[in-house]
């Protein structure tokens, strides 16, 4: 019997998602494994962008009172511990832990240098429909950003990129299938362009080197 081939995966990648995204905490939270800390950032940042955009607080007067507040809550926690025997503020161990911060500083070191390599063979145009669909991308981006703030851009990216690898590891065989149609009915429009177009553009002659 003929071996089945393995499915194709989004982007070509061939590890799990959440080997892609890290495989530490930060992808137990983009993919709401750790659902404490991914509905924690969620609330954290739906209020952050509640204050900003629609109370129109100014982010460095949010800033000072959410300071002032904590200071104020630690002293009058501290104050009452004696009197009541409770136990006293702490700096959260997640905060302390170096190797979170080292699995997050390495993620992110990991996802640049794979950001910049992708720039980089895009504009090289070793795939000339991607280069294009790239151009057409970032010309919408710069379209959509004359519209909306910089928050608010912020804020629909945390709120994808909270949302979309977990529905992508939900739904990741119907996915891949139909990113792999789009991707082939792309080539096959770009093929019938470069068949219509780009090779009906005239062209010099090619010089013959001369040999000796």
């Amino acid at each position: 019997m003929p071996e089945s081939t393995p499915p194709v995966k989004l982007f070509g990648r061939e590890r799990p998602i959440h080997h892609v995204l890290g495989g530490g905490t930060v992808a137990d939270v983009l993919l709401w494994r750790n659902k404490i800390a991914a509905a924690s950032l969620l609330i954290g940042v739906t209020v952050i962008w509640f204050l900003i955009e629609v109370v129109e607080y100014n982010f460095v007067s949010l800033l000072s009172h959410i300071l002032i507040t904590a200071l104020l809550v630690v002293f009058i926690w501290s104050a009452l511990s004696e009197n009541f025997q409770w136990a006293p503020c702490k700096i959260p161990e997640v905060i302390l832990d170096e190797a979170t911060f080292e699995a997050v500083a390495i993620t992110f070191h990991e996802r640049l240098k794979q950001f910049l390599s992708f720039i980089l063979d895009i504009g090289c145009g070793k795939n000339l429909p991607l280069f294009f669909l790239t151009l057409v991308s970032l010309w919408i981006l710069s379209v959509i950003g004359n519209y909306f703030s910089f928050c608010n851009i912020l804020f629909v990216g945390l709120l994808c990129l909270e949302a979309l690898p977990f529905l992508y590891e939900r739904y990741e065989e119907d996915v891949d299938s139909h990113a792999m149609m789009m991707h082939q009915q792309i080539k096959k429009m770009f093929s019938e362009f470069d068949f219509s177009f780009l090779n009906k553009i005239p062209r010099g002659p090619v010089k013959e080197k001369k040999t000796t």
